[in-house]
């Protein structure tokens, strides 16, 4: 290989990781708090399940400083759109049994999510992080569970997101021990 060549081929690597660097620094790492007015309380404040009913503003004020900036937010995703393990589209909650084992969260807290790529989910309610433009919008899923459809109101979509599984959500909500829906706090192996 000539030395121009190895130089350009160096030139165009170095670019690269240099725009990927760029990039992942733009993306800011959010947590499910900051999807929420600074007023509003805390799912485990007001004890679970929060429901938008028990919220004067029903959940349904949205954080608009996080608009179109590109974002990677960790959570539990519920399929709404699938094809055997194939997932097309996805609701993201910030704790397990969110919206089919317990009510809705607010729609502050739910994030309508379509990958770029369908994504191989083994599970319900699997641990993942969602990275890419964050547009806050009300949407509407129908969610199809055992006993039937549920309307559910989402307070922000990704489009084109990129998904990848992982192994905890750093800001999860644990169950009370008394909780009817505990069995749902039991650990992945």
């Amino acid at each position: 290989m000539s030395n121009p060549l190895k130089s350009t081929l160096a030139l165009a690597a170095a670019l690269f990781v240099s725009a990927a660097a760029d990039a992942s620094a733009e993306t800011a790492h959010i947590f499910w708090k900051d999807l929420r007015p600074a007023t509003q309380s805390a799912a485990e404040n007001v004890g679970l399940p929060m429901i938008a009913a028990k919220l004067p503003d029903h959940g349904e004020t949205l954080s608009v400083n996080l608009q179109d900036k590109s974002i990677q937010l960790a959570g539990y995703a519920l399929p709404v759109d699938r094809d055997g393990d194939l997932v097309y589209q996805f609701l993201l909650v910030p704790w397990t049994g969110a919206c089919s084992h317990m009510p809705t969260p607010p729609p502050n807290q739910i994030v309508l999510v379509t990958p770029a790529r369908p994504y191989k989910m083994s599970e319900a309610y699997q641990p993942v992080a969602v990275t890419g433009a964050l547009k806050p919008d009300m949407e509407k899923s129908q969610l199809f569970i055992l006993d039937g459809v549920s309307i559910i109101r989402s307070g922000y979509s990704v489009r084109k997101a990129d998904v990848v599984s992982v192994e905890t959500v750093p800001d999860t909500i644990t169950l009370p021990v008394n909780s009817p829906w505990s069995f749902l706090n039991k650990k992945k192996n």
